[in-house]
């Protein structure tokens, strides 16, 4: 019987699809599996090549799968859809998972442990809880002002609006939008108080690890940054740069070139947008204490900022610092305060 050495694998929910070839390309096996019969299928097996699809809940089935012996590459679904002949459906997204995991130049995606995963999942809902937190405070803010109440932007604004609501005597507020008013406040305090424990739940994980308390080192990068580095980055030393790190991030240009000449526009939607958002929110920080405290010590900064507008610097200093956060986990080193900031 010919050896199947090459499986690509379509996971889903309940009903996956297996494509299995043999040294020579020769499709041995093409099937669908009950979620219930995974495991027992790829028991039988003799150790092979197993292809998947970098998405939902993909990184519990590649440590499953290598704990019976298998090697397991985990591919962005973008670099499998070049490989889709015509139409889509589960047997030729299997058959695609299935060439391009053999590609020589195929970028893979590191399998991540429980405790990172873990991590994005603190990560995930403390933003969750933010977003739910902003919606709030946006319902708070309309209908409001639905009755002629406007307060100044900012946290004392809410408050300000929240004991308009909760003043029984003032008439401006029907009760009937009273009484809906008061349940948004109360929500508000709920998820604020959750988004506090989620915080110090956050730094008590970055206080108990190594990395993230070098990382947090560098200017610009707190705890929230440098534990989310940690838990999304399984293998730093996968990337082969820097460059090709923050690329991945989605803070470089997007490139038009042709013919010899390069042309470079703004940076892409593509990436990390969560890390992303926190980068350039550490450069912000930097930015800002900079333009308080004297931009001198900053010659790169400060040349920057006169020829820029701030938040085109930002992005431009938020490349900076995921090059340099980088660096510090492939190589294992510390933060080298520049020769001009140490003076």
């Amino acid at each position: 019987m010919q050896t199947i050495t090459t499986i690509g694998l379509d996971i889903a929910k309940s009903v996956f699809q297996v494509h299995g070839v043999d040294a020579g390309g020769q499709v041995i096996v093409r099937r669908q599996l009950k979620r219930r019969y995974v495991l027992t299928f790829f028991q039988k097996l003799s150790p092979c090549l197993v292809g998947i699809e970098a998405c939902g809940s993909a990184h519990h089935w590649s440590r499953e799968l290598q704990a019976l012996g298998h090697t397991v590459r985990l591919i962005p679904p973008a670099y499998v859809k070049p490989y889709v002949k015509r139409q889509k459906n589960d047997a030729a997204d299997a058959e695609a998972i299935c060439e391009a995991v053999t590609r020589a130049n195929m970028r893979f995606v590191p399998t991540k442990t429980p405790e990172q995963q873990s991590g994005l999942v603190l990560h995930r809902t403390r933003h969750l809880f933010i977003r739910q937190q902003t919606a709030v405070i946006n319902a708070i803010r309309a209908h409001l002002a639905e009755f002629g109440i406007v307060a100044p932007v900012g946290r004392h604004g809410v408050e300000e609006l929240l004991n308009v609501v909760t003043d029984p005597n003032d008439r401006r507020v029907p009760e009937m939008a009273r009484a809906c008013l008061s349940a948004f406040g109360a929500q508000l305090r709920r998820i604020q108080e959750q988004v506090r424990e989620f915080d110090r739940l956050i730094r008590a994980w970055h206080r108990s690890d190594e990395m993230s308390m070098r990382l947090d080192e560098v200017p610009g990068v707190g705890p929230v940054l440098a534990t989310a580095v940690v838990a999304t980055v399984a293998d730093p030393k996968s990337f082969r740069s820097g460059r090709n790190f923050s690329a991945w991030i989605g803070i470089v240009p997007k490139q038009h070139s042709s013919g010899g000449k390069n042309r470079l526009g703004n940076i892409s939607k593509q990436g990390d947008r969560y890390l992303r958002g926190l980068f350039v929110a550490g450069a912000l920080a930097v930015i800002r204490y900079a333009k308080i405290h004297g931009t001198k010590h900053r010659p790169w900064l400060t040349a920057l900022l006169a020829r820029r507008p701030t938040k085109v610097a930002a992005i431009a200093l938020a490349n900076k610092l995921a090059r340099m956060v980088w660096a510090m986990m492939a190589r294992g080193e510390r933060y080298k305060e520049p020769v001009a900031l140490a003076a």
